[in-house]
C-alpha cells in the first residue's frame, strides 16, 4: 500500500508540473561517460534555441554542473517556503545540491529516503516559471535518484549516455532495459568519447572503440542520437564553466552535439 503523499500524484507535484512541457532524464548505466557533460551542454543548446529550460541536478553526492555552468560560488533564492533557482542566461535556471553545500569538499551522506525527499522538494518547492524543457541529469547507475525521478514526474523522457568500450555497453543495455521497466520513453543513445580527432593531422583515432552504441539502439530498437568525438577542449569549457557547444562552436563535438540536440528537439 502506496503512502499517498509519496505518490506522483500529489497535489503540489502536478502543480509544479503543469507549469513543464518536456521533462528529460540524462542518465548511464556507468560512471565517468560524460553524462553531466552532456546534460549541461543540452540544457544550454535549448536555451540558446531561446526555449525556457531548467536543469536539475539530481546527483546528490556528485552535484558538477554548478561547475560546468560557472555558477560554482552562486546561491539559490527563496521566496517565503519557495526555492528559486540560479539563473545561468536569461532562458537557463538551474537547482543543484551544490548551492547547499557549506564548503565545496563537504560529502552529502545520505540514505535512499534523504535523497527521494530532497528531490521532492527540488521539484515540488522550486520556483522554475513555466518550461520549455525540465532536464534532470542523474547519477551514474539505476538506483534511488533515477527512480525517484522516474516516479515523481509522470511521463518522463530518457537519454542514455554510453561509451563505445564493452564495459560501458554492458552496463548501457541495463539502463534500457531500466528506462524500458520504468516506461520511460527513450528519445535515444548517445555515444560519448567516440574517436579522437587529432587537431595537428585530422586523423581519427578510436581510443575507446566505435559504434557500440549504435549496436545497442539497433538491438533494443531506440533511435540513435549520434557520436561526439573526444576534445581536449571539452575537459577545459567544463572546468572553466563554459559549456564546449557555447564557446567551442567551431569544434567537431559542438558540432557532432548540435545534431544531437536538433534530433531530441524533433
Amino acid at each position: 500500500m502506496h503512502d499517498e503523499k509519496n505518490t506522483p500524484d500529489d497535489k503540489k507535484i502536478r502543480e509544479a508540473l503543469a507549469h513543464v512541457k518536456n521533462r528529460l532524464l540524462v542518465f548511464s548505466g556507468k560512471g565517468g561517460v560524460g553524462k553531466s557533460t552532456v546534460a549541461a551542454n543540452l540544457a544550454w543548446a535549448l536555451s540558446d534555441k531561446g526555449l525556457k529550460v531548467g536543469l536539475l541536478d539530481v546527483d546528490i553526492h556528485g552535484p558538477n554542473l554548478a561547475k560546468m555552468l560557472g555558477a560554482e560560488n552562486r546561491q539559490v533564492g527563496t521566496a517565503g517556503d519557495k526555492i528559486i533557482p540560479v539563473s545561468i542566461n536569461d532562458n537557463l535556471k538551474l537547482l543543484s545540491m551544490a548551492f547547499f553545500l557549506e564548503r565545496l569538499d563537504a560529502p552529502v551522506v545520505w540514505r535512499g529516503p534523504l535523497k527521494m525527499k530532497a528531490i521532492r522538494q527540488f521539484i515540488e518547492d522550486a520556483t522554475w516559471g513555466d518550461l520549455d524543457w525540465l532536464i534532470c541529469d542523474s547519477p551514474p547507475g539505476t538506483g534511488d535518484e533515477p527512480l525517484s525521478v522516474a516516479s515523481l514526474i509522470p511521463a518522463t523522457a530518457a537519454v542514455i549516455v554510453t561509451t563505445p568500450q564493452e564495459v560501458s555497453l554492458l552496463d548501457s543495455r541495463k539502463a534500457v532495459t531500466f528506462a524500458q521497466l520504468l516506461n520511460l520513453k527513450i528519445l535515444g543513445m548517445i555515444e560519448n568519447m567516440s574517436g579522437f580527432i587529432c587537431p595537428h593531422c585530422g586523423g581519427k583515432t578510436d581510443l575507446f572503440k566505435s559504434g557500440g552504441g549504435e549496436t545497442i539502439a539497433h538491438e533494443y530498437k531506440i533511435p540513435f542520437l549520434g557520436r561526439i568525438p573526444i576534445d581536449p577542449h571539452i575537459v577545459d569549457s567544463g572546468d572553466n564553466g563554459q559549456p564546449f557547444i557555447h564557446y567551442r562552436k567551431d569544434s567537431a563535438a559542438a558540432a557532432a552535439f548540435s545534431a544531437i540536440v536538433d534530433k531530441i528537439i524533433a
